[in-house]
């Protein structure tokens, strides 16, 4: 026997979205990772770095993964309780966890890095990235690519045509040529995720809380109800991610 609506509702409801570890979806929802391997890259940079600043951490959980830090790591992030959780799980590294608001300028000085990295940031703000990295330092990190998620978010909202055509990739590179990198790589993926319950649904929408803005499960009870029962006739709902991989540099003086 399947759970009941109101008891799903209350399991997503009810389940803690601080951080950025989506562990709780465990056998409600799937999503297909990239080919490239982020994590296993960074750690390969943050290994050969010397200063390295990551942005917008999250609960840090994706730089903690990396075995071995360089003698300068600093990780920036907005969302208060996940700098507290950042900062319990970076500080014992040697990580100093900076609140900033994410909106430019970075607190750091000119130059100050020879790695900046970030995954799966909200705002890009390439002509501070440009600022701080030291010449010929790299930025590497794996960004939202466009309409990801979609057949999801236009499920609660309606058709999104202007937003579809945000985060292309493209754009991004040329705003970062604009600030003065070089494009050193640049790889997208589009992948399969498949949502199997609607505490899944609940979860995803209080945790990526920009998917649909003012998201409440009282505000969308009855597109909660529709879609919990379209789940339990047809089976998974299938949305897709896109992501891209980006290394920029900062040439030489």
């Amino acid at each position: 026997m399947t759970d009941s609506f109101d008891s799903l509702i209350e399991a997503g409801a009810t389940a803690d979205v601080s951080g950025w570890d989506f562990s709780w979806l465990e056998g409600r929802a799937t999503e297909e990772r990239p080919a490239w391997g982020y994590a296993r890259q960074l750690a390969e940079r943050l290994r050969r770095a010397t200063a390295s600043l990551d942005i917008q951490t999250g609960g840090g959980e994706v730089l903690a993964a990396a075995e071995d830090l360089p003698p300068t790591a600093v990780a920036t992030e907005s969302w208060p309780p996940n700098v507290v959780k950042a900062t319990r799980l970076l500080h014992p590294r040697g990580v100093v966890v900076v609140a900033d608001p994410d909106q430019p300028p970075l607190p750091f000085a000119d130059e100050a890095f020879d790695l900046v990295t970030s995954r799966h940031p909200a705002t890009i703000w390439w002509e501070e990235i440009a600022r701080v990295l030291q010449p010929g330092g790299t930025y590497f990190a794996q960004h939202v690519g466009p309409a990801s998620a979609f057949e999801l978010i236009e499920f609660f909202l309606g058709p999104q045509p202007r937003a579809r055509r945000q985060r292309d990739p493209h754009a991004e590179t040329a705003a970062a040529r604009a600030a003065g990198l070089d494009i050193v790589d640049l790889r997208t993926a589009r992948l399969r995720i498949e949502i199997r319950d609607i505490a899944a649904v609940v979860y995803l929408l209080r945790k990526v809380i920009w998917w649909v803005p003012g998201f409440t499960v009282e505000r969308y009870h009855d597109r909660l109800r529709d879609l919990h029962d379209l789940i339990e006739q047809n089976g998974p709902f299938i949305a897709h991610s896109s992501r891209h991989l980006i290394e920029a540099r900062r040439p030489l003086r």
